[in-house]
């Protein structure tokens, strides 16, 4: 039970802050700097704008994606162990998807442009790379002790 409430409060927390993130640049707000500008952007594609042919598809896709991992999670119960990294994985997806539905696209907004330009992303992107990140670094350092001795 302790698991799924931080799971949940992760997740829920990721999304707030993400969509009250994105709020602000939908509203307008721009800053400039020397290598990354706040500006808006609309992605309507994954990662670097790919898949974007698949449209409004690309939505649907994506929501059946995070219910997949949802079922996945709950039934070989790693909720358990990862519950705050599978918080900010769902939450930042929900941020991501949530966008699609509302805007027609991801509301990305931090565009690295020092030396080269990079693909624009968002707090939501930053949570689930994190959560990957924490996730592999768990099952490969941290290897889970076998039940047989």
């Amino acid at each position: 039970m302790r698991a799924f409430a931080v799971f949940l409060l992760v997740a829920l927390g990721t999304f707030i802050i993400d969509q009250n993130i994105k709020s602000l640049f939908v509203e307008g707000y721009y800053r400039a700097g020397t290598c990354i500008d706040l500006e808006l952007h609309y992605n309507k594609g994954v990662a670097f704008s790919m898949l974007s042919f698949i449209g409004p598809y690309l939505k649907w896709i994506q929501s059946l994606l995070i219910v997949g991992i949802l079922f996945y999670v709950f039934k070989e119960g790693y909720l358990k162990r990862y519950a705050f990294p599978v918080g900010l994985l769902i939450g930042g997806a929900l941020g991501n998807v949530y966008d699609r539905f509302v805007h027609e696209g991801v509301v990305d907004y931090i565009a690295w442009h020092c030396g080269f330009n990079f693909a624009v992303f968002n707090y939501a992107d930053i949570a689930i790379d994190v959560a990957v990140a924490w996730i592999i670094i768990m099952v490969y350092f941290f290897p889970e002790e076998s039940q047989e001795k």
